[in-house]
């Protein structure tokens, strides 16, 4: 694509492109206003908590962002690192224990900033792919584990995630009628717009049409007035409870952080957990829309974590979740035409605008609503065909997903990801890569008449892949490049996964990439990225 055509960035973008960011910004607005109070709520957090989180990412962090066209936000990846740091530091003070969280924030958010300065925006390839996938299962499990009973207004005794889903069977009987109507109501909303084809449905906002289908049937059943009812000759109870609560003034709704626990290594824990999963699911994002960007711009990683460490830093000031870029919100903005920041930034604005002129409408915004469109947000993270593709991918990479799906389900996001990572080096050492090229790669790089060619030995793998990224991004634009693995002994499926990335990428900017050797390797299953090894 042309340079003329690519969309000018700051005030330059603003007047060119203010139409079609603006009306983009809208749509965005009207899926994050659901999503921020439904994060907020499952989080264990006050429900400003995800409204604040949505204004700051847009107003604020847009303006400083590394990437172009993503939505920042409250995100479901972080539900349940939120959640287990108000619990496990509130001692079962919620309020307490969210104000100790706050100053968990603003602290990983100045990490992140030191992160962006220091130019760590390669962290995501110390990830495995497998391990990003399990975890992102392994949160969809609990949301679901969580947002079941809300949405059947139903109070478990169980307080662990496997309690909850052991429990899932048992409380049934339990169910609140007229709650559960609204909840199942919400997911069929969700369910049945996704699966119609038609063009102008699908512009239709799903979570706020759930939302409004919700709305609709809390107020035939008077929700806002406490009451009893009798159904099948049981008595249950319904009021205000089950709706969202809001403070009347937004001023109201700011808590300051608490630094009380700073000196304890369970605090500490917390704050590494929220900068590293904050951290990579941001650019995790950035990357991928990055991918479907028709502009084919590329984002400045590093720039991206100090922009959402500023956003972080401030939002653990006022009471605010931590924010990422969130991918399902920066892809819908792409496909509303988004060309620039000031779509975010109008996403975000649109929330300020929403929360001062119309808060009586949010309270009438029922739990078990937000509680059925965050039960969508799980399932879909933790699909049948997360589990069915990363198995086609090799047995290696299934057997790290479900390690790491485990791990984080039964203790611990950090510990479920660290198993993740821990196993994916213990198979590579088994199935043969030298313990000297865990983490770092072998390779000759050489500049030939037309191109650039680089020889790979030995192994590359997810931890010594960085050099090797370093030098290829390096290289001017078309380029003819030859990647040449004719001495490699083992390859792993996130290395193969990068160099099919960088290939489409560079091709892109009028290169060329051949990659050639690893065929010459038995692959340890039947997809064409799979893991492949020197056959013994």
């Amino acid at each position: 694509m042309s340079q003329e055509k690519i969309p000018l960035d700051g005030i330059a973008g603003l007047k060119q492109n203010w139409k079609s960011d603006l009306v983009s910004g809208f749509i965005i607005f009207l899926i994050a206003l659901p999503l921020c109070l439904g994060i907020s709520l499952a989080s264990g957090a006050p429900p400003m908590a995800g409204l604040f989180s949505g204004i700051v990412g847009g107003i604020v962090v847009s303006l400083f962002s590394g990437s172009y066209v993503t939505i920042n936000g409250p995100a479901a990846g972080l539900i349940a690192v939120v959640l287990h740091s108000i619990t496990v530091l509130g001692g079962g003070d919620s309020r307490l224990g969210f104000e100790y969280t706050l100053a968990v924030i603003v602290i990983a958010g100045g990490i992140q900033v030191i992160l962006g300065l220091l130019k760590a925006g390669n962290l995501t390839v110390y990830f495995p792919i497998a391990v990003v996938h399990g975890m992102m299962a392994a949160i969809g499990i609990i949301i679901i584990s969580k947002q079941f009973y809300f949405a059947l207004g139903i109070t478990p005794v169980a307080k662990t995630i496997s309690g909850l889903i052991l429990e899932m069977p048992f409380s049934l009987s339990k169910i609140n009628p007229q709650i559960g109507i609204i909840g199942v109501s919400s997911i069929l909303v969700m369910v049945i717009l996704g699966k119609i084809k038609n063009v102008y449905v699908k512009k239709l906002p799903a979570p706020l049409m759930a939302v409004l289908v919700g709305v609709a049937i809390a107020a035939y059943f008077g929700i806002t007035e406490q009451h009893n009812y009798t159904f099948m000759e049981k008595t249950y109870e319904i009021g205000p409870a089950f709706l969202v609560t809001l403070p009347m003034q937004i001023s109201d709704s700011i808590i300051h952080p608490n630094f009380g626990l700073v000196g304890t290594g369970i605090f500490w824990f917390m704050v590494v957990t929220v900068a590293l999963i904050a951290s990579i699911e941001s650019l995790l994002t950035a990357s991928a829309i990055d991918k479907i960007d028709p502009y084919n711009r590329h984002s400045d990683m590093n720039r991206e974590l100090v922009a959402k460490g500023l956003g972080n830093f401030v939002l653990g000031w006022i009471g605010g979740l931590p924010i990422i870029a969130e991918v399902v919100r920066s892809s819908a903005n792409l496909n509303n035409g988004a060309k620039t920041r000031w779509s975010n930034f109008f996403h975000g604005l649109f929330l300020l605008i929403f929360v001062i002129l119309l808060p009586n409408v949010i309270h009438m915004i029922p739990l078990a609503a937000l509680a059925g469109i965050l039960i969508m947000v799980g399932v879909k993270l933790a699909s049948p065909t997360e589990f069915y593709h990363t198995y086609k991918h090799g047995w290696d990479q299934f057997l790290v997903f479900m390690i790491t799906i485990f791990f984080t389900v039964f203790e611990d996001l950090l510990v479920g990801v660290g198993a993740g990572i821990v196993t994916k080096l213990i198979i590579q050492v088994v199935l043969g890569v030298p313990l000297k090229n865990l983490f770092i790669s072998d390779f000759t790089e050489n500049e030939t008449s037309d191109g650039y060619e680089f020889v790979i030995r030995k192994a590359l793998i997810f931890s010594n892949l960085l050099s090797l990224k370093r030098e290829l991004a390096l290289i001017p634009k078309s380029k003819k490049v030859r990647i040449i693995a004719t001495e490699i002994e083992f390859i792993g499926f996130s290395a193969f996964d990068f160099l099919a990335d960088f290939k489409r990428d560079y091709e892109k900017t009028g290169g060329s990439v051949t990659i050639s050797g690893h065929e010459l390797l038995h692959p340890l299953a039947k997809d064409p990225l799979s893991t492949r090894r020197k056959h013994i």
